[in-house]
């Protein structure tokens, strides 16, 4: 089974954005996580509203801090704006997602970047789970 790291400063907007997406389109065949380089207290409530609006749940999920086990532990590394901060590992396979933090921002523009994450994440399921 493929395994995907979404990595973000905080790991309180998109990269818990991006993990909810893909447990939701992929299921069991894909094991998800997600990981900060400064993990914050909670996660976004203006993202978890708006996941909330898609029809999924993500106020379970916890900021969690990135080390370098879960990017070892990883097939596919997926950092959005965390920079320098991701450790690098020969033969995983690395994405950086250029995307507006939600940070501060209200619902109506967390929607487009749901949406994008949501079109960025169906394009990672069809190349990880052919068919």
């Amino acid at each position: 089974m493929p395994s995907v790291l979404f990595v973000c400063v905080h790991n309180a907007g998109r990269s818990q954005m991006a993990a909810g997406w893909l447990t939701h389109l992929a299921g069991e065949r894909i094991e998800v996580r997600s990981a900060g380089s400064a993990p914050a207290e909670q996660i976004n409530p203006v993202a978890v509203e708006a996941m909330r609006e898609a029809g999924i749940d993500i106020t379970g999920a916890q900021p969690k801090i990135l080390t370098a086990d879960a990017v070892q532990a990883s097939d596919v590394v997926i950092t959005m704006g965390c920079g320098d901060a991701c450790p690098i590992f020969p033969g995983k396979r690395y994405e950086d997602w250029k995307l507006e933090d939600p940070a501060g921002q209200d619902i109506e523009a967390v929607r487009p970047i749901r949406e994008e994450i949501r079109a960025r994440v169906e394009k990672l399921v069809s190349e990880l789970v052919p068919g």
